[in-house]
């Protein structure tokens, strides 16, 4: 009994000393996700491996990390694990402000509420607040967010308020947009026009320069189709490479000729650089568009959602809902994938998004690939069946986990610490 006192005092003394590690003090990482089939369209991976965190990064992607080495280990065999994703369209400058639509409106969404649950760890803005009302925007919502909140600003110095306010040409001014877009270059990506109405160009034209002079990517949600501005001339000539058409599927766009053949400008438009994005919103997404679109492989460049209080409980839902009808109308899982983590981190130049490179924030999303009957609405209640369908089991954000589905990363009741 001497002999043993006499090697536990030893071992402990060891353990102060450092020379034995101390398995609640010194495990390796701070959380395993294991046995996932991981997709990192950036890094060309697309098999079964674990990913683990530590100090909130990526700190290792490989096969066979030992559980042992984890603080907190997540049970991924079977599902799907990748980048958190990136919505590039959504609306998240929400407040109580009548008549005010996306700028400080009821029309928009508290974004940690909706983000996390579809495996989304960074949103865009896109048109909510101009310069004049950015930084309050900031203060209310981006500063107090766990979601990373990103931006384009309107060219609408009042931001997006709706009906006469994003008519009023007088407040479009390029110069203070691009001003504002640089003072604030780690959350301003981009610059927005939205839902004018009238013949002139100046809208687009006054975002493409704030956007030449803040060296940042305008979005064109084009608004009213008139006679005037040709959508056309839009996309092969006043848009510049690397700008983006948000609604792609939208049903005034002219896609389809009368005989449902795809109209071969839309090709060129996007050989020549211009981005299209899905922007599903609430009106915006017609199968009608969609379905002869892409089986002509007419495809969008970035998923995104334009979620809003009008589309998340229409044919939109959320992000693992569009990216899901985008899978059933035939796009490949690793495209579904790419197009919404790593793609619009490049459109909008952010490279430390959309990846799991070693060393890089750890932003994951898990989910699982259900197999079944499933019927998909468009903005007109049209229904689309399809077969496949994604469903958000984990969401890790800067390392913690904020959507634990099922539990897959904690523990059996039994087993858990009393506290």
């Amino acid at each position: 009994m001497k002999i043993l006192a006499r090697a536990l005092v030893g071992l402990m003394g060891l353990v102060v000393a450092g020379a034995v590690p101390a398995f609640s003090q010194d495990r390796e990482y701070d959380l395993l996700i294991r046995g996932g089939h991981v997709i990192d369209p950036k890094n060309g991976i697309d098999s079964v491996m674990d990913v683990a965190i530590a100090g909130g990064r990526i700190a290792a992607v490989a096969v066979g990390i030992a559980p042992e080495r984890a603080t907190q280990v997540a049970d991924a065999r079977g599902l799907y694990v990748v980048p958190g994703l990136l919505d590039i369209h959504a609306h998240v400058f929400y407040g109580t402000e009548s008549d005010a639509a996306y700028s400080n409106g009821t029309s928009a969404i508290p974004p940690d509420g909706f983000t996390f649950r579809s495996g989304v760890t960074t949103v865009v803005d896109v048109g909510g607040a101009g310069w004049r009302n950015f930084s309050q925007f900031k203060t209310q919502v981006i500063d107090h967010s766990r979601t990373r909140v990103l931006a384009f600003l309107n060219i609408v110095g009042s931001g997006m308020k709706g009906g006469p306010v994003e008519q009023n040409l007088a407040d479009m001014d390029g110069r203070l947009t691009a001003a504002t877009a640089r003072q604030f270059p780690a959350l301003i990506v981009g610059v927005k026009t939205a839902h004018y109405s009238g013949p002139e160009w100046d809208p687009v034209d006054r975002a493409v320069e704030a956007g030449r002079l803040a060296n940042i990517p305008v979005m064109v949600d084009f608004g009213r189709f008139v006679e005037e501005r040709p959508f056309e001339e839009l996309v092969t000539s006043r848009l510049r490479p690397g700008d983006i058409y948000t609604h792609t599927f939208l049903g005034r766009v002219p896609m389809l000729d009368a005989k449902g053949k795809l109209r071969s400008y839309l090709a060129a438009a996007q050989k020549r650089g211009v981005i299209f994005d899905v922007g599903h919103g609430g009106g915006s997404f017609l199968f009608q568009q969609a379905v002869p679109a892409t089986r002509q492989g007419f495809w969008p460049d970035t998923i995104s959602t334009d979620i809003h209080t009008g589309s998340m409980n229409g044919g939109m839902k959320d992000m693992a809902n569009v990216m899901s009808k985008m899978l059933n109308l035939g796009m490949p899982l690793r495209e579904v994938i790419k197009k919404s983590t790593w793609a619009p981190a490049q459109v909008i130049k952010r490279p430390e998004l959309g990846h799991l490179d070693v060393g890089a924030a750890a932003d994951v999303a898990v989910f699982r690939l259900r197999e079944g009957a499933f019927g998909f609405l468009d903005v007109s209640n049209a229904r689309f069946s399809g077969t496949r369908k994604l469903e958000c089991e984990l969401t890790v954000r800067d390392g913690r986990v904020v959507w634990d589905l099922n539990g897959i990363a904690s523990v059996d009741w039994e087993q858990a610490d009393k506290r």
